[in-house]
Parts: C-alpha cells; sequence; structure tokens
C-alpha cells in the first residue's frame, strides 16, 4: 500500500500517532523496531547531530538526502521536515518534487522565520495557504494526491501577548486545514490549557510537540491522548537522549567507572544490534 494512504489511515484512525523525530538511520530503525508505526525527521535533529550552530545550516540536500537514507532504512511511513519549503511559493514546487522523490509519505512546512539570533517570526498568511496550495497540487501532479502535509504554525511565539498569539496560531491552523493541510501543527504549546483551547478551536486534526524543555513537566502523551490529539511529535527526544548517554559514558571512563558497573547499563547488546542492522 502506499506509505502516503498508510500514514492517512493512521492519522484519521481516531487514535493518537505518536512520532518520534529521527536523526539518522539507525534511529530510525530502532524507532521501528519498538513498533511505532511511523517516523518523523527532524531538521533541528540532523543540525544538532552534523555540529552546525543552528538549524538554518541544514541545506536542501543534505536534507533531502539524510532523509532518502532513513525512507530506505525502514519499512513504515517517513514524513520529511521540508521547514519553510526553502523559499517562496514557485520553489516550494521544485522542493516538494524533491521529497516526494525520497519516498516520503509527508512533509511539515512551516510558517516561520528563523534568523540567526533566533528571534520567531511568521510569513503573511496568505503566502503561506498558497505554500500548501501549490504542494498539494504539486503531489497531484507527482502521482500522490494522498500525500500527507503537516501544516506548522509559529505564531504562538512570534509576539510578546501569549494570549494574541495563540488566537493567531489558531486562526491559522484553521486556514491552512482549509488550504489543503491534512493536519495542523501549533508549536510551543506549554499548558495543557493551551492543549484545550487548542483541540476545542482547531477544525480539524493537530499536530503537538511533547516532551520539549518548556512543556515536558506541565502534560504527558496521556495527557495529549484524553484530548485526541491526533499526532504527537517528540522533536529532540531522541538526539537528547543519545547525547546524554554518550555524556555519561565519557564521564564513566574519566572516573574510571565503567569496569566497575554493569554492562548492559551503558551498551545497546550486539545481538541485538546485529538484528537491527539485517534490513
Amino acid at each position: 500500500m502506499n506509505k502516503s494512504v498508510i500514514l492517512k489511515n493512521l492519522l484519521n484512525s481516531g487514535k493518537t500517532l505518536i512520532m518520534p523525530d529521527v536523526y539518522n538511520p539507525i534511529s530510525a530503525k530502532l524507532v521501528e523496531k519498538e513498533k511505532f508505526k511511523a517516523i518523523q525527521c527532524s531538521g533541528y535533529s540532523f543540525s544538532i547531530a552534523s555540529g552546525y550552530p543552528i538549524e538554518n545550516d541544514v541545506t536542501l540536500s543534505e536534507n533531502l538526502e539524510w532523509t532518502r537514507k532513513i525512507v530506505e532504512s525502514v519499512d513504515i511511513p517517513v514524513m520529511a521536515d521540508g521547514e519553510d519549503g526553502y523559499g517562496g511559493p514557485e520553489k516550494v514546487i521544485d522542493t516538494i518534487k524533491k521529497f516526494i522523490q525520497t519516498g516520503v509519505a509527508g512533509i511539515n512546512l512551516e510558517d516561520q522565520i528563523l534568523d540567526r539570533k533566533t528571534k520567531v517570526s511568521v510569513i503573511n498568511e496568505d503566502l503561506m495557504t498558497q505554500k500548501i496550495m501549490f504542494t498539494r497540487e504539486t503531489a497531484e501532479v507527482e502521482g500522490n494526491p494522498n500525500f500527507i502535509i503537516n501544516a506548522r504554525t509559529d505564531a504562538l511565539r512570534s509576539t510578546e501577548d501569549r494570549s494574541e498569539g495563540l488566537k493567531i496560531a489558531i486562526s491559522r491552523a484553521n486556514q491552512y486545514i482549509e488550504s489543503g493541510a491534512d493536519i495542523a501543527f501549533i508549536t510551543y504549546v506549554e499548558t495543557m490549557d493551551e492543549v484545550k483551547v487548542i483541540s476545542r478551536e482547531v477544525k480539524g486534526p493537530i499536530s503537538i510537540a511533547a516532551g520539549m524543555p518548556y512543556n515536558i513537566e506541565n502534560f504527558s502523551i496521556n495527557d495529549l491522548k484524553k484530548q485526541g490529539i491526533a499526532r504527537i511529535s517528540l522533536p529532540t527526544l531522541l538526539i537528547l537522549s543519545s547525547l546524554s548517554a554518550i555524556r555519561k559514558s565519557l564521564k564513566s571512563i574519566n572516573e574510571d567507572n565503567m569496569l566497575k558497573t554493569p554492562t548492559n547499563e551503558f551498551l545497546y547488546p550486539i545481538q541485538d544490534l546485529n538484528s537491527l542492522l539485517k534490513k
């Protein structure tokens, strides 16, 4: 079955789809082995894994190549991180064609403008809806009308007035869904109260990022499931967990404690790794 159709069925199943964000083929293989049903690529995790100072340093060609390798490493649907489409509406057409050619089932497309000082702002709403419509049309021309569009808005953090930002984000989410997006992704959601407002006022499937430094103590995955959130992404969980494990091992070496600690506390079992690498 077409991977986009599989992903669409998962998103429309009435059950919350949890999509860990991966950063290379081995992390993708492990997500699949642990029985998750779909994978999200993360431009931010790509940048961390490459040692880049900011996400914007990831080029389109790098993103495409790393995404392609992840797609080829697993059998479950993969969503790409298309950033802002790498340009205006006309550029988006070419960008989407290239991502479809990697075999992804869908893509994140965002409305934020992130400068090198990490100041968040968003493009004109009409321009973003045009990008979404061009993405939908391109997918149809490329023979995949079921290609999933996850339209991301960063409006919540684009103003100092958080209440006003939430209203703008909800308005944009509804507009993006009306323009052809399958699901709306509102970023920087901090509290359960915000989740409830979004769940009530967005007229379509919703995606929320969980496990982030700003919300990890405020709500759980089960809390989001109870609100009927269609998709939960975990944008930094795997890469930060990996870095934490590496640092722990290195500190243990410096303290000469590694050989005094049970091996399974540090090492992924070789037999499990061999099984993971078979595909």
